[in-house]
């Protein structure tokens, strides 16, 4: 099973980097570099899909971007 893409953007609001995984609804993070945003979502996403599982709810197949990037 390949991996979840992460989407990473600096928030002037928050003053901090975040680190989104868009097939996870609610699923990011924050950091104060880019990596660090990075690793505290991979901990999240985790989280996440633990909880889903416990719950009974469906785990989305991670979405296929590749196809996606345009250039």
């Amino acid at each position: 099973m390949s991996d979840y893409s992460i989407n990473v953007f600096f928030s002037e609001e928050d003053g901090a980097w975040v680190a989104v995984i868009p097939d996870l609804p609610g699923c990011s993070a924050f950091g104060d570099t880019p990596e660090q945003a990075v690793a505290e979502v991979g901990v999240a996403k985790l989280a996440w899909l633990e909880t889903a599982v416990a719950t009974g709810k469906p785990v989305p197949a991670p979405t296929d971007r590749s196809a996606s990037a345009s250039g």
